[in-house]
């Protein structure tokens, strides 16, 4: 049990001191992009956003993320691509890694499991559903 007051723990479960919890949310799809940016934001993860997997890319060899939220249908390198070369990045050996796409059946699922995925969530979803997948994937107890 945390004994910090309550005032010093963020959403997120962490303490303010505590090293900041980075997401990155590869999403094309404009208004899903934003309202999973400001719920993650919302509960204290540090956000970082690419609209196709090449700025996804990009993003990961900039700063890797502690969990990567993948949409599998994107521009230009797909997010069952993209989950493949994160696993076989030794550098981001720690990030883990969650497919988010209104792609549901078996199969797919069995892909990206199959390809390193920590987790898979299908569209529609409820937030609560998101979150608890989060914070699950991070090691985060729920929130109080």
């Amino acid at each position: 049990m945390n004994n910090l007051p309550k005032d010093d723990l963020p959403k997120n479960g962490l303490p303010k001191s505590a090293p900041v919890t980075s997401v990155l949310i590869v999403e094309d799809e404009e208004s899903i992009l934003l309202s999973l940016e400001f719920l993650l934001a919302k509960e204290g993860y540090a956000v970082t956003t690419a609209r196709d997997g090449a700025a996804a890319l990009r993003a990961l060899q900039a700063r890797p993320p502690d969990l990567a939220l993948l949409d599998v249908m994107l521009p230009l390198i797909d997010g069952f691509e993209l989950c493949r070369l994160i696993r076989e990045n030794p550098a981001l050996r720690g990030t883990r890694i969650m497919l988010v796409t209104a792609r549901g059946r078996e199969a797919e699922i069995a892909r990206g499991m199959a390809l390193g995925a920590d987790a898979y969530l299908t569209k529609p979803f409820s937030t609560r559903e998101l979150m608890d997948k989060v914070r699950a994937l991070l090691g985060v107890p729920p929130p109080v």
